[in-house]
């Protein structure tokens, strides 16, 4: 079959069915899942009125994945974080900021396989394994590092605040941080201004 120029469109019905419209065929959540683990476009749009629903189907399968593993990739910590960002004045910067995170973290993940795979040949097992573990946890107190620090721009009280004092070259580094960020939201702010024109 002949690959569509656009994302395949999924039809939901009044019953839930959901009707891939590129195959000709009902599928289901785990239909969609695999299809966006193979990066595959796709929207959903509910059959009667046409409006597009796929963030709610994407939502979906994320609460049926979450529940059905065990293996829960969103902590109670930042489910708690996300739900204090509806209705604040912030709220608009969160889906950029966790896309451009997610979008590292998926280029990180590519390189931290590229180096296992050095690292271990075809092995997992290897004798050189503590290395690959060591890369891996420093990835990830990097980017909770930097999860942190964002977190702490958008509400500054709500993260890691312990009253010590700070050295001089920390607030150094926060500053300068801190306008960065102000300065990617300046410019974000002057962009939707734009497209609000």
């Amino acid at each position: 079959m002949a690959k569509n120029s656009g994302p395949v469109t999924i039809k939901k019905y009044a019953n839930r069915r959901l009707y891939n419209t590129g195959t000709s065929t009902y599928v289901t959540l785990d239909d969609l899942a695999v299809m966006v683990k193979k990066g595959e476009d796709f929207s959903v749009l509910d059959a009667k009125s046409g409006d597009d629903i796929t963030h709610s189907v994407l939502t979906q399968i994320i609460f049926e994945q979450e529940s059905k593993t065990g293996n829960t990739l969103l902590p109670v910590s930042f489910l708690r974080q996300l739900i204090s960002f509806y209705g604040d004045q912030l709220q608009m910067v969160v889906p950029s900021y966790l896309e451009h995170s997610m979008s590292a973290l998926t280029d990180q993940q590519e390189q931290m396989r590229a180096q296992l795979a050095s690292t271990t040949g075809n092995n997992p097992m290897s004798p050189n394994i503590q290395l690959p573990l060591q890369l891996v946890e420093d990835q990830v107190r990097r980017n909770t590092e930097m999860f942190q620090k964002a977190m702490q721009m958008f509400s500054p009280f709500a993260l890691g605040h312990s009253g010590e004092p700070e050295d001089t070259q920390k607030k150094s580094d926060t500053s300068k941080d801190i306008d960065e960020l102000k300065s990617q939201l300046k410019a974000l702010q002057d962009k939707i201004n734009s497209i609000g024109n």
